[in-house]
């Protein structure tokens, strides 16, 4: 098992970025997937077609997203925390994500830096 730590930055308010990573139609707008979520902590949710899935632990509006990943047959929890802070050019998230299986370590770096954030930005950043 492996841990992921990393900054990313947005050009966006923090509340505009927490928004567009808790409700589920706006995460089918930067992600152009679909996406079940809910900020009810313990409620599952389903991120870009089902390919992501756990459930939701905690939110702070605005500032906290904590959730579970699922991983077949894993032991530990995989947990997602990103903590959102304001920052000179917008929005500044810090990501830890623990327990990441080995075998998809790399896999769910590139997706983080590529797919996750990387989209997230552009949709930011086309505005």
């Amino acid at each position: 098992m492996k841990d992921f730590k990393k900054y990313y930055t947005f050009p966006a308010p923090p509340e505009e970025v927490y928004l567009a990573l808790t409700i589920a139609l706006s995460i089918k707008l930067w992600s152009g997937a679909e996406a079940e979520m809910s900020t009810e902590p313990g409620s599952e949710f389903s991120l870009f077609d089902g390919d992501i899935v756990g459930k939701n632990l905690e939110f702070e509006y605005g500032k906290k997203i904590v959730q579970q990943w699922y991983f077949e047959g894993q032991q530990e929890e995989s947990i997602v925390t990103m903590k959102i802070h304001e920052h000179k050019k917008g929005t500044s998230i810090e990501l830890l994500h623990t327990n990441i299986p080995d075998e998809v370590y790399d896999e769910f770096v590139d997706g983080w830096n590529t797919s996750y954030f990387g989209e997230l930005y552009e949709f930011f950043d086309g505005e």
